[in-house]
């Protein structure tokens, strides 16, 4: 924190922290940004634990950002909590928990922090202190702890058991190697075990299961925020018991009796068996009956900050209210034991605090405040910070009246580059300020400009002090940094392939099947592991698993369910054959449009100006990885003599504008005319909006066509497009009519094309002729797809979102009307709106009647499909411009409409929706720095079929952005390939399944184009017919789905280099390998060389082992050849030829497997690398 901000508050805080009584202090007059940097010099002057209560939702968050810039050396830390007793026992995304397990760890550690908490927080029953210190412990190398007792400490602190550890909050234990998440941490921690002994400890990447750097130690820490130990599970389970019986005496309804004896008996058993608990903070209450607060886990000489008593108090009763209605429907229904205590009171908490820690409170006015003694009083008089809105003249009046007065003079930015920016643009009006660099004294009577973010300004008057901040000078929200991401959405979607038992699969012979799972068995005295297929009428394949890749996974519309083929039945080969046929007359067509596409001419713009660097760094947020990769490729293009023809494809928000802008700026730079074609008036008015706010610096006029333009101002801008004043130009399809015509058009954008119909799609033809094309889509189109298009357009993809402040809270629950109400007024009391999802349009009405109902003060619009285009829009545009605060609609929600004040979602009946659906919804929200909200609803007691309750399993595993991230994503790849290829073809991919008509198709495409790939000689089969045990056993990998995932990195062996690697990988991630899977490797490596080599097979004879070349490589390979290959074997070698094929039989007698294998490894490479010197020579 820069010595600026120490001078005004200094003394007061000296008085404050050198005070020897324990009452409590009261600041007033001091808000926002004031209070953050008081804070902060506090700590400062005297590092120690504070607690800081703020209950208003968008102040706690200013202030944690605030707080976490101005101090970025010290650990500030969120302890978020949710806002009612039913969203805290709903099905939420790990976020909340792991944040308030970081704060437990960092206040029970006794060391000097800042926990930013809201009042809701200090109601919340927690693990008392000392039990919480028990759980952490550090693990170092050379420790002795027996694998089954640290299983039991990560079942008891909360972590779960997979197959494979990838998000916070899972372990798993394979042999030797034990993998666990912890909550707080960035990377997974692998521990690695000699007998009991800790031998290392490793960090790894969780998507790719690698390790990456080896550490001496590591903390454990609980995966969830309240935990139990033994002991305490049974002392609880006794006192449950007793409390059950009296109040089932109580109970006449004998329905609800045994509803109530049945949930309970449910959470008897988790107890017993140390398993997570539903309802678990209300058992608490059974075992810590004083109740243990966040207050609880401050040190003695901590600090208690709290801002508006009067506001806390008034929020608790609020939510008491609301909590109490929750608590009867639950006993109502039998789900909760009456009598339980499940919460505190903040009010009481903090009451009590007084005797325990020195607190002090904030407060504008003195308002809310009896019943408290406070021993000082300190009062400011305060102003918040005008708006200026990049008025420079305003600002520059406003400069010289506070230097005139001798004020301290503090312009906040968020980077080094916006400091010399607002250094040059003040030089610009004759304003003279100071970069203040760390360590430097600000200058009273001069303009100081310091990198720091902060939320807002003020002024001091009595302090003489001002703070302008970046938001108040330019409208410009504080730069949020960009944190590293791990893995693009892509490359989660590769890792999707992975199969669960009951997935849809297709194998390229027989067709559409079911996977029911490996099965291992012993044939002729050796094991096979087999993956089970089953087929119509229950009848079942067993594919030896070297074949896997012959399998795919079955990928076809969302929630398509494919019919099981017949085995044996002719049906598949005609799907198959008539699906062929199509994708050789699309591919005729591909060929078509590349080779018209390389014929056209088209302008080179020229290289990037000085000009463009300076537009492209006035762009007020900090760009992604994948907006500058985009934009780099598209200027590239623009650069070429051939018209460019780009796809740019990412979701809503996550800056496909301001890539297209960039371009836009480089087109009329080279005095070029850009059109901007959008399907909607609303989406037209939207980007003519944000070119001109990105262009308010530059001389270049803008102008559009839509329905909202009047037809005089319409009749100008189309004699402006003609004479060539206007250069820039955005509109709907008015946009392609004849009386159009432009000077000298350089680019064309067109948003969304695939919803402009046929005329306009044949005027766009003529338009895109020679002229640089850019076209934007938030449809995402999977990578294999783009293969197939072998370049007839060039593909950019975003798929990186946005460095939102906040991510999205996501919660999946039963549809509950007090949820609702407050989710709707929690976001109406911010200034937002809320999208109310009901799909049902016969009932849409009825459901906003309730709503009305429901929360009075809300104005609610309704909108859905059958609404004219007209009317829709009319709704859209109301709600846009603030006019309701709640739509009702369908999943018609406009997909490309940016509406960035909605952002708290409920959806009705989610169970109902495909995983693509939920994650495009969830996109509506969540797209500025404010908190968003998401609720995935369900109806309460519903009982849900398999299929549903996949679906809603899946929706749960979506709440972490785990694997459901994946499905999502993978799913909208599905959807984006309907959309480009046209509705005709989705029939076809469902038939065979996405993955088998991409592959067929770039196979006719690569056939056209001379690209088939080449092997040497007439095939590329190759057969291993020599019995021995390869293959990975159940002990070494007991999950079936990583089973696979290592059979197909064993198949996919292509050099040496591969072998080695997996080897490493296998060790690292599962122990070393035993002699099967050792011998497993040695069989891939010798497959890929004999391939290279021409061997169609390898069989076994009592003692040889032969090898069995192709006709082509045996021409090759006679005399002397075949010589200089075996020289290096160790094995004694026979040769000969038999009808037409050469053999060469090897002596195994008295050699161990891997003794032969490797003289195999040494004869196949020595023989394809002899093969190919021939080949070459000839």
């Amino acid at each position: 924190m820069t010595t600026m901000y120490k001078q005004p508050f200094s003394p007061i805080i000296n008085q404050i922290n050198n005070s020897t009584d324990t009452d409590a202090k009261l600041i007033t007059g001091l808000d926002d940004s004031a209070r953050s940097i008081f804070i902060a010099q506090q700590y400062l002057n005297q590092p120690q634990q504070y607690l800081v209560i703020e209950p208003r939702h968008k102040q706690q968050n200013e202030l944690f950002e605030d707080l976490v810039s101005l101090l970025p050396d010290v650990p500030v830390l969120l302890f978020p909590n949710e806002e009612s007793l039913a969203v805290m026992y709903s099905i939420s995304s790990m976020d909340n928990t792991a944040d308030r397990v970081k704060a437990l760890n960092a206040l029970a550690s006794g060391k000097p922090c800042i926990i930013v908490a809201s009042s809701g927080a200090l109601r919340m029953r927690l693990t008392p202190v000392e039990r919480w210190k028990d759980a952490l412990f550090t693990m170092e190398i050379g420790m002795d702890i027996e694998r089954e007792d640290l299983e039991k400490l990560f079942n008891q602190y909360g972590y779960r058991r997979e197959g494979m550890v990838q998000s916070p909050g899972e372990y798993s234990i394979r042999g030797s190697i034990v993998d666990f998440y912890p909550l707080n941490a960035d990377h997974p921690v692998r521990l690695d075990f000699f007998d009991t002994e800790l031998d290392s400890i490793r960090l790894f990447n969780a998507e790719t299961q690698e390790s990456m750097e080896n550490i001496e130690q590591t903390e454990f820490y609980p995966a969830q925020d309240v935990i139990f130990t033994p002991h305490d599970q049974r002392e609880i389970l006794d006192k449950l018991k007793k409390h059950l019986d009296k109040h089932l005496k109580k109970i006449e309804d004998e329905e609800l009796k045994m509803q109530l004896k049945s949930v309970q008996t449910e959470q008897f058993t988790l107890l017993e068996q140390g398993e997570p608990l539903k309802y678990a903070n209300a058992y608490l209450g059974f075992w810590d009956k004083e109740g243990t607060s966040l207050i609880d886990y401050l040190q003695d000489d901590a600090r208690l900050i709290v801002m508006e008593m009067g506001r806390i108090q008034q929020n608790e009763f609020q939510a008491i209210e609301q909590d109490q209605f929750w608590i009867e429907q639950e006993i109502s229904k039998g789900q909760l034991l009456p009598g339980v205590s499940i919460l505190l009171e903040a009010y009481e908490e903090i009451r009590q605090a007084n005797s325990q820690v020195a607190v002090q409170y904030f407060s504008l006015m003195q308002g809310g405040l009896a019943n408290i003694r406070f021993s000082d009083v300190f009062a400011f008089q305060y102003r918040s910070m005008n708006q200026f809105f990049h008025q420079m003249p305003l600002i520059k009046a406003e400069m010289e009246q506070w230097l005139k007065q001798e004020k301290l003079i503090q312009v906040t930015v968020s980077t080094n580059k916006d400091a010399v920016k607002a250094l040059n643009l003040f030089e610009e009006y004759n304003i003279h300020p100071t970069v203040i660099q760390e360590g430097d004294e600000p200058q009273t009577g001069a303009i100081n400009i310091v990198t720091t973010s902060l939320a807002k300004g003020f002024e001091l008057p009595n302090e003489n002090w001002v703070v302008v901040t970046e938001l108040e000078l330019f409208n410009q929200l504080r730069r949020k940094k960009a944190t590293p991401q791990g893995l693009s959405n892509s490359e989660r979607i590769k890792s999707y392939n992975e199969l669960d038992v009951g997935d849809y699969v297709v194998h390229l012979s027989h067709g559409i099947g079911r996977y029911v799972g490996i099965e291992t068995m012993e044939i002729s005295g050796v094991h096979k592991d087999l993956v089970a297929i089953e087929y119509e009428d229950n009848a079942r394949v067993l594919l030896p698993v070297e074949n896997i890749n012959q399998l795919q996974k079955y990928v076809a519309s969302e929630s398509k369910q494919p019919r099981l083929n017949k085995l044996g039945g002719s049906e598949w080969k005609k799907t198959v054959r008539k699906v062929q046929a199509k994708v050789e007359d699309i591919a005729d067509e591909l060929i078509a449009l590349y080779a018209e596409r390389e014929k056209r001419k088209g302008y080179p713009f020229t290289p990037d100006t000085p000009e463009q660097k300076e537009f492209e760094n006035a762009f007020p947020y900090v760009e992604t990885a994948d907006q500058l990769r985009s934009t780099k490729e598209i200027k590239k293009d623009m650069e070429k003599d051939k018209p460019m023809d780009r796809l740019l494809v990412g979701d809503v928000g996550y800056g496909k504008t301001e890539v297209a802008i960039r371009a836009i700026f480089k087109a009329v730079m080279d005095g070029k005319q850009v059109a901007f074609l959008v399907p909607t008036t609303i989406l037209a008015q939207q980007h003519f909006n944000s070119i001109q706010e990105r262009f308010s610096d530059w001389p270049f006029e803008i102008g559009m066509l839509s329905r909202f333009v009047s037809r005089a101002e319409q009749t100008k801008n189309i004699k402006k497009i003609k004479s060539g004043e206007l250069s820039i130009i955005v509109g709907t399809h008015r946009l392609l009519s004849k009386d159009i015509e432009f000077n000298d058009l350089g680019l064309l954008i067109v948003d969304e094309e695939q919803r402009f119909g046929v005329k306009h799609k044949e005027r766009l033809k003529q338009l895109k002729a020679d002229v640089d094309v850019l076209t934007l889509t938030a449809t995402p189109i999977p990578r294999t797809l783009h293969m197939s298009m072998i370049g007839v357009r060039d593909l950019s993809l975003i798929e990186t979102p946005p460095q939102n402040r906040f991510p999205v809270q996501t919660y999946v629950m039963e549809l509950n009307a007090g949820v609702v109400k407050t989710g709707i007024e929690r976001e109406l009391a911010r200034g937002g709106q809320v999208f109310y999802l009901h799909n049902r349009v016969a009932t849409i009405h009825q459901k906003a009647e309730e709503i009305s109902n429901l929360v009075p003060e809300a104005r609610v619009a309704v909108a859905h499909g059958q609404l004219s285009e007209v009317e829709l829009e009319r709704v859209l545009v109301d709600f846009i411009g603030g006019e309701y605060d709640v739509l009702v609609t369908t999943t018609i929600i406009e997909t490309g409409v940016d509406i960035p004040n909605a952002n708290t979602l409920f959806v009705e009946n989610a169970d109902h929706m495909g995983l693509s659906t939920l994650y495009q919804l969830r996109g509506r929200v969540g797209r500025t720095h404010r908190l968003a909200y998401a609720y995935l609803m369900y109806e309460p007691f519903k009982q849900l079929n398999e299929i549903s309750e996949k679906r809603l399993n899946a929706i749960r595993e979506f709440t972490e952005l785990g694997s459901g991230f994946k499905i999502a994503m993978r799913d909208l790849s599905i959807r984006g390939a309907g959309d480009l290829l046209g509705k005709q073809q989705s029939g076809f991919i469902d038939s065979v399944g996405y993955d088998l008509y991409t592959q067929m198709l770039k196979e006719a495409v690569d056939a056209r184009q001379g690209n088939s790939a080449k092997t040497f000689g007439e095939s590329t089969s190759f057969e291993w017919q020599v019995n021995i045990d390869a293959y990975i056993p159940g002990e070494y990998i007991d999950d079936d789905i990583q089973k696979i995932g290592v059979y197909k990195s064993i198949q996919n062996i292509s050099s040496e280099e591969d072998y080695r690697s997996l080897q490493d990988e296998l060790i690292d991630r599962f122990g070393e390998f035993p002699d099967e899977v050792s011998d497993l490797l040695d069989i891939a490596l010798i497959k890929h060389y004999s391939i290279e080599a021409g061997i169609l097979s390898f069989t076994r004879k009592r003692q040889e082992v032969i090898a069995t070349f192709n006709e082509e490589a045996t021409k090759h390979l006679q005399g002397a050849n075949i010589f200089q290959a075996l020289q290096n074997v160790p094995l004694q070698a026979k040769v000969q030829i038999n009808k037409n094929k050469l053999e060469v039989s090897l002596n195994v007698y008295n050699k161990d497997n891997d003794q032969w294998l490797s003289a195999l490894i040494h004869f196949t490479k020595d023989t394809a690398d002899v093969l190919n010197q021939v080949t070459q020579e000839v």
